[in-house]
């Protein structure tokens, strides 16, 4: 497993300066000991700039779906999927990290995305060397998936379940309570 650089921010924080450079993703920080140990305030969420977790207003990406792992070494742990594309591996980097299983690539073995305009999930496949399977078909291009379709990557094999869909989705109710 590969080793995380973990930084402390000014403010105490703890963050992975790999993955979110010199800006503490809970706070826009700066890392403690640095040159620069003003913090700078977070823009607005408003402005134009790709959203991330911790965007939404009461800290929570609300759940699109789940995983759950049916075989392999995480036999019984499930693995949440969010809106956009959430990418699959072994490194804990990744979306939806699935630990143990050498036979999977560390970064974008596939990845799973949810359309909140179609209210569809796809399964596509990544860049790594090993083969994705949807329902025992190899995949080579996208292809859209429904509830209880069994994907297999490395040794593992997950099962889809979907919350989100033509009978319910986050958007469509953030916008009823408008």
């Amino acid at each position: 497993m590969s080793k995380q650089r973990l930084v402390r921010c000014v403010n105490g924080h703890m963050f992975n300066s790999e993955r979110y450079g010199n800006r503490c993703n809970f706070c826009g920080g700066s890392p403690a000991g640095s040159r620069e140990l003003v913090q700078t305030p977070r823009p607005d969420i408003d402005d134009d700039r790709t959203r991330t977790t911790d965007d939404y207003e009461d800290g929570i990406e609300p759940v699109v779906g789940w995983l759950v792992c049916i075989e392999g070494e995480q036999r019984g742990k499930d693995y949440k999927i969010r809106r956009g594309k959430n990418f699959i591996g072994r490194s804990d980097e990744m979306d939806i990290a699935i630990l143990g299983d050498l036979t999977i690539s560390r970064k974008n073995h596939a990845a799973l995305s949810y359309n909140p305009k179609q209210r569809n999930f796809f399964l596509i496949p990544g860049d790594g060397a090993g083969l994705v399977y949807l329902n025992n078909e190899v995949v080579f291009v996208p292809v859209e998936i429904s509830a209880y379709d069994v994907i297999e990557i490395g040794k593992s094999k997950l099962i889809f379940l979907p919350l989100c869909g033509i009978h319910f989705d986050w958007e469509k109710d953030e916008k009823e309570e408008s």
